[in-house]
């Protein structure tokens, strides 16, 4: 129990996570109020949030998280055992940390406001409060970034691979949620770390977009879907794996073969001669056991590149971040 609170302290888990952590272990509702920066989050003893009802009662246990008036508040009559008791003071210990790194009057890129805006859990109203407290605009998306951390930009920003350091960093990979309002977030956040799932280091040996816009997939959501809910081998999955052990070109030419409008296009994209490419492509039919140069053979050549993506890519659970100013 103590250590769960050391390590969302270490990884920098926001007031969500250590209030909704501590609901669960005590098995009580918990609430964290702090007047100083017009927050309010309660947890249920399952962990889900949910909106603040009156005023807490003063005979609850609680905790002091220093400075600012803000309080820790257990939901229960007393007197309460020594597992509550140890919840409530660990997790006091864990918003503390919080609270002190998170400035009275939130700057725009205030992550602990930005977890409340892109979780679907937390009431409309409060999530519509911190956005405008954040002065996001009325239109934006969400991006997930691989580091596990996000951001919000403006509608009329679509970060691409190309773009400059304005919008995202320069090699960041990322999945770009669609446009949406400030209600619709949390959506647009989903989107974005399903998005996030099919960007690739863009090298040879693992070959894809580094930037994935979510509505430009299509129907290739519900394949994405299907196989992070049914993580199993994946036969065509494990032939491309094993054929590319043995030939180091193999994953970028097949990569480009799919990706190029045309042959030539690919050979081009791979600074090889179209009889070079023409040979590779001879030779990763004999080792996939299905036919590259056809229609049917090159979908299922770009299904099976995608699910080794998906199955492949375990990115940190994305967590809400800083939004871009």
């Amino acid at each position: 129990m103590i250590g769960s609170f050391d390590v969302l302290v270490a990884t920098r888990a926001g007031l969500t996570a250590i209030v909704g952590r501590a609901a669960q272990l005590a098995g009580h509702p918990v609430r964290l109020v702090d007047p100083a920066r017009r927050r309010v989050v309660r947890a249920r003893p399952d962990g889900t949030l949910w909106a603040a009802s009156p005023e807490p009662d003063p005979s609850w246990p609680s905790a002091a998280l220093g400075a600012d008036d803000a309080i820790l508040w257990l939901e229960a009559a007393r007197p309460i055992g020594t597992l509550q008791a140890v919840v409530l003071e660990r997790a006091a210990a864990a918003a503390r940390v919080v609270l002190d790194r998170t400035p009275t009057h939130p700057r725009p890129h205030d992550p602990e406001l930005l977890d409340l805006v892109l979780d679907a859990a937390v009431a409309e109203p409060d999530r519509l409060a911190c956005a405008r407290r954040l002065g996001l605009p009325e239109r934006a998306r969400a991006v997930a970034l691989h580091d596990g951390t996000a951001r919000v930009l403006p509608a009329d920003h679509k970060p691409s691979a190309g773009t400059g350091a304005r919008e995202l960093p320069a090699g960041t990979r990322a999945g770009v949620g669609p446009v949406a309002t400030l209600a619709e977030l949390p959506s647009s956040w989903d989107a974005a770390r399903l998005a996030l799932r099919l960007t690739a280091p863009g090298t040879a040996a693992d070959p894809g977009p580094r930037i994935v816009h979510a509505d430009t997939l299509g129907s290739l959501t519900l394949l994405v879907r299907a196989a992070l809910a049914d993580p199993g081998p994946v036969a065509d999955v494990e032939i491309l794996t094993r054929a590319a052990a043995s030939t180091p070109w193999l994953l970028a030419t097949l990569d480009a073969l799919v990706t190029a409008a045309s042959l030539r296009d690919a050979a081009r994209t791979l600074h090889v001669h179209h009889s070079t490419l023409q040979d590779r492509l001879v030779h990763a039919e004999s080792l996939l056991g299905w036919p590259l140069r056809a229609p049917h053979g090159r979908l299922r050549l770009h299904l099976a590149l995608v699910l080794r993506r998906v199955l492949r890519s375990a990115p940190p659970d994305a967590r809400p971040a800083a939004p871009h100013p």
